[in-house]
């Protein structure tokens, strides 16, 4: 199809190809880490942008959890931006694990430094995204009814943004204090003096179990699984310290492209078997007595895909937690006995097992004891009714789907994408889907994910590069073609083979007991290496984008 050589912004406010005008050339949904970088590089190409965010403020992530005790669990100074070393010149990080208010401040930092907000809307909502054939663009819908176009459509939802309630009777009947804790109440929480419930123990439980602990009057803690978890081992920064890291940011953010998951750690190159007894023994006391991700992206190379290498590694970690948790009973509940260490998401803790050694902390594990119901008083379970003045739902989220099944988006045909991928995600790269012309996914299903800030810079590069390419061509679509979609499914599945984590029901293989639809596992992330991720996708770019139909 012949077209003209104007550029997108033109396109957006002239008739290219017959069709209606376009009130964008993009619009991005979201206000988080990856929304904010995308606008910065369409802007930088002189496109118009607008970004529609549901909260208040910018952050994503870190603008909805706000529950006490959330942090970072990369260093931080591997997880801020990278792009602008004037950026890195001049913001200086506390602690080497950030707490949620400082990324916060640090994100509307970043938002003014390069005057974000004049092209976002707050307070808005995206209900519906239809892909229009006569606009060759997109027709967006939000919550208050107004209607916006674009050429492109960008979603910068998160793979972790769509929160879940578990599915007990009479939640809304508490009369107590309630919340959950991806929706955290703005304004300060107190805890003392309180009767409070924590239902969850997965990252963001554990979190805010370690605060609310310190001052509570009674915390009862409701289990249903328990999780691996490791030391943080977190501790301040000093300027000194600040000036030597700065120094060194090349280096690190070298290091950050070559290690497997983006992290400054990376798998040891021996096998659990490939050492002695005392030796490897040495080395997992290193590692738990290590900062960060180290005793999970770290470990011995084997341990996530052999059973009896996982089996001794797991065994090293149940160890501590019984040094830790002085009842013995206690422990054992501790204890994961359904899945190995590292084949789920491993929370990073500060003195979380000792929480169990106070006198006003109580477990209560689901598995023996289940809860029947939230009356207005309380909680009531299998052995009787327990008063409360707070519960605190920290029950996950309906992960990298959950938050594009919140909106009717729909591509040629009215096809619906919840619809298209209800046997699980099928997509080219984990950035576009076939049917869903001129719509890119930031962070979104079969994409790397680990080090996420370092992944969502490499996406929105991409992304960018394919819109550039549109636009010094003057091509207006581009949809995946079926053969690539398939071709790049296949791939991300057939490398997922013989990974343990593949085997467990977590939010890295989509389960979800408490969303309909969500109780079988699928390959819904990219688990090979980022290094592999890049090359693959850098070597469509440099054929000229073979893989997508253009025009």
């Amino acid at each position: 199809m012949a077209v003209s050589q104007l550029s997108p912004v033109d396109a957006a406010s002239s008739d290219v190809s017959g069709a209606p005008a376009l009130d964008h050339d993009a619009i991005i949904i979201g206000a988080g880490m990856s929304g904010m970088y995308q606008l910065h590089r369409l802007r930088e190409l002189g496109l118009k942008v607008r970004v529609f965010e549901a909260g208040s403020g910018v952050g994503g992530t870190w603008y909805w959890n706000r529950y006490p005790g959330a942090r970072f669990d990369s260093e931080s100074y591997s997880y801020g931006y990278s792009f602008s070393p004037e950026l890195l010149a001049e913001w200086d990080w506390s602690e080497h694990f950030a707490p949620q208010p400082e990324t916060l401040r640090y994100l509307n930092h970043v938002a003014d430094r390069f005057d974000l907000r004049r092209d976002m809307r707050f307070h808005s909502r995206v209900t519906a995204a239809h892909y229009d054939e006569a606009l060759r663009g997109w027709a967006v819908t939000l919550e208050d009814g107004s209607r916006h176009t674009a050429r492109f459509l960008i979603t910068a939802i998160g793979p972790l943004s769509a929160p879940t309630l578990p599915r007990i009777p009479g939640i809304e009947s508490f009369t107590g204090q309630s919340c959950h804790t991806a929706r955290w109440p703005h304004e300060p929480v107190s805890f003392a003096g309180k009767r409070v419930a924590v239902i969850g123990t997965g990252a963001t439980g554990i979190q805010t179990i370690q605060e609310v602990a310190k001052t509570a009057a009674t915390l009862t803690i409701f289990q249903r699984t328990p999780n691996w978890c490791a030391p943080l081992h977190n501790r301040p920064i000093s300027k000194d310290e600040m000036a030597t890291i700065r120094a060194g940011y090349p280096e690190m953010f070298r290091r950050c492209q070559e290690t497997f998951s983006c992290f400054l750690h990376t798998p040891d190159p021996r096998g659990t078997f490939e050492v002695t007894e005392a030796e490897r023994e040495a080395f997992l006391e290193e590692l738990y007595a290590s900062p960060g991700f180290g005793i999970w992206v770290g470990n011995f190379r084997d341990y996530l895909v052999d059973r009896e290498a996982n089996a001794v590694v797991s065994d090293f970690v149940a160890r501590k937690i019984r040094q830790r948790v002085k009842d013995p009973a206690v422990a054992e509940k501790l204890i994961p006995t359904n899945h190995g260490f590292g084949t789920r998401r491993v929370p990073l803790e500060t003195r979380y097992y000792e929480v169990y050694n106070q006198p006003n902390v109580r477990l209560v594990d689901l598995r023996e004891t289940p809860i029947e119901a939230i009356t207005p008083a309380g909680i009531l379970t299998s052995a009787g009714e327990q008063a409360f003045d707070m519960i605190i739902y920290a029950t996950g989220f309906d992960a990298i789907t959950g938050s594009f099944d919140r909106i009717d988006i729909r591509g040629l045909d009215g096809v619906q994408l919840k619809e298209s991928w209800a046997g699980g995600p099928q997509t080219f790269l984990g950035v576009m889907v076939e049917g869903f012309p001129n719509m890119a996914m930031l962070m979104g299903p079969h994409t790397a994910l680990g080090n996420i800030p370092r992944s969502i810079e490499y996406n929105v590069e991409w992304v960018t590069g394919l819109v550039r390419h549109m636009r010094d061509h003057g091509l207006t679509r581009a949809d995946a073609r079926p053969e690539a979609v398939a071709a790049w499914t296949e791939h991300v599945k057939s490398i997922g083979a013989g990974l343990l984590s593949n085997e467990v029901n977590s939010w890295f293989t989509g389960y979800n007991s408490n969303v309909d639809g969500k109780q079988t596992r699928i390959i819904a992330r990219y688990s090979g290496s980022a290094p592999d991720y890049r090359a693959w996708c850098d070597a469509v770019a440099a054929k000229g984008y073979p893989e997508l139909l253009l025009d």
